[in-house]
């Protein structure tokens, strides 16, 4: 089987379930693993900005709503290169379109190539909203790519290892307020996954806050916490943000490496009302590559959240000793 991934969380579960020996065919974000950087690359950012140039959160922002607003896509797409790879199964998303290439785009190319050589390559779309939807997306990609067993060993690893971090937060007191940042100019507060991990891990997100979206699942609290869903990641002012008064502070920008997100919060250090923050006042604040760690909905969102459950709960042990991760200030 030959596999084309146009998602960056669509290769780490590929490569996660044992089948990086598949990919024919790789998007410009896919880094992780490494390994993969010899692999074709199909797609490329429409944008002007660089990240890696410097330019702020504000500019960035900027530069993707223009992008937006005038009806195109943020990335590109190498369909001739597409079409030469001959695969049978490409791997996208729809949940963002900031995020990756959309399926939509995706499955016109898949019909020109039915056209063209007499086959259709099946499109197989990622769209979790919760970490139980990560999880069950291996299993997904492990039927499509024929490894139904190897997909479930994954999917009960990193199961045992969410259930060991979670054992060390007690559920009996209310945590910390916590303040996540996915954007921060504009504000933007965490969204689905992220949320669910939050108060998992011990602490509260009010901003947006998980719910129960069924009446026969109760409170669905204990064991019965993945019932409980929060919506897409949403702008705030910063006075709403303030208001919040969080008692921890997680940087984590979409996309950007932790160098960039740390650059990002010196710009807020400059703000007084980021200043008078209880979480700034008492050091309690940690900048995280949110592109490695928390926005790409993988493998890695377990580290993600042994990393919460350690800060949020006062245990730095069971925070991984690679974790991409920095105070601030240090």
């Amino acid at each position: 089987m030959r596999v084309v991934s146009l998602v960056p969380s669509a290769t780490e579960i590929l490569c996660e379930i044992g089948a990086t020996d598949l990919l024919v065919g790789r998007s410009h974000e896919c880094d992780h693993p490494p390994g993969l950087q010899d692999l074709p690359v199909l797609t490329a950012q429409r944008t002007a900005y660089q990240p890696e140039s410097g330019v702020g959160a504000a500019e960035i922002d900027t530069a993707v709503r223009s992008q937006l607003e005038g009806g195109g896509s943020l990335y590109t797409l190498d369909t001739g290169l597409l079409a030469d790879l001959r695969p049978d199964l490409i791997l996208t998303q729809d949940t963002c379109a900031v995020c990756s290439i959309d399926a939509r785009s995706v499955r016109v190319v898949a019909e020109h190539m039915l056209h063209a050589f007499g086959r259709r390559p099946e499109v197989l779309s990622l769209n979790p909203e919760t970490l139980e939807g990560v999880l069950d997306d291996h299993l997904r990609v492990g039927d499509a790519v024929k490894r139904p067993e190897a997909a479930r060993e994954a999917v009960a690893s990193l199961r045992e290892r969410l259930f060991e971090a979670e054992s060390f937060v007690n559920p009996y007191t209310d945590g910390p307020v916590v303040g996540f940042m996915e954007w921060t100019d504009p504000v933007f507060v965490a969204g689905h996954w992220t949320v669910e991990m939050i108060e998992r891990a011990g602490g509260r997100h009010p901003l947006n806050e998980t719910v129960v979206r069924r009446p026969e699942d109760g409170s669905a609290l204990g064991p019965q916490r993945g019932a409980r869903v929060a919506g897409k990641s949403i702008s705030v002012p910063s006075e709403v943000f303030a208001a919040s008064r969080p008692d921890r502070l997680v940087i984590a920008p979409c996309g950007l490496t932790l160098d960039q997100a740390e650059a990002e919060a010196r710009r807020l250090a400059d703000q007084p009302w980021f200043a008078e923050l209880r979480a700034v006042r008492s050091g309690a604040v940690a900048v995280i590559d949110g592109s490695a760690m928390f926005n790409r909905p993988g493998p890695r969102l377990v580290d993600a959240f042994s990393f919460l459950v350690g800060w949020l709960n006062d245990r730095p042990e069971r925070i991984p000793n690679d974790f991409p991760w920095r105070p601030f200030p240090e």
